[in-house]
């Protein structure tokens, strides 16, 4: 028999809330960050609307916690490299105010 609805093969947001998909979620740890922002998204639209059973809300919700914490890792680490290379920016051995805007060239 023909499948008359045919899932996407390369479904990563948006799936909070469909019990058939929980199990098949991506580690938070391996979408990309854009990824992650949009499925968080989604499940915050999804539990702001007050249209799912409780023990979907519980799983989305525990979803929801795990992309925060993979993104806030993944915010922390680059804001670091930024730190670093701003420190090495501002390190100028001649004493002269370090010049760290852009220009065309």
């Amino acid at each position: 028999m023909e499948n008359l609805n045919p899932q996407p093969q390369n479904q990563t947001a948006n799936t909070a809330g469909d019990p058939q998909q929980q199990t098949n979620q991506v580690p938070a740890d391996k979408l990309t960050f854009q990824q992650g922002i949009t499925e968080l998204d989604s499940i915050v639209s999804k539990l702001e609307s007050n249209t799912m059973e409780l023990e979907d809300s519980l799983k989305a919700y525990e979803r929801g916690v795990e992309l925060l914490r993979s993104l806030r890792s993944r915010l922390d680490k680059a804001q670091q490299k930024v730190d670093v290379l701003m420190g090495n920016l501002e390190e100028n051995p001649t004493g002269d105010e370090a010049d760290t805007g852009l220009h065309k060239a």
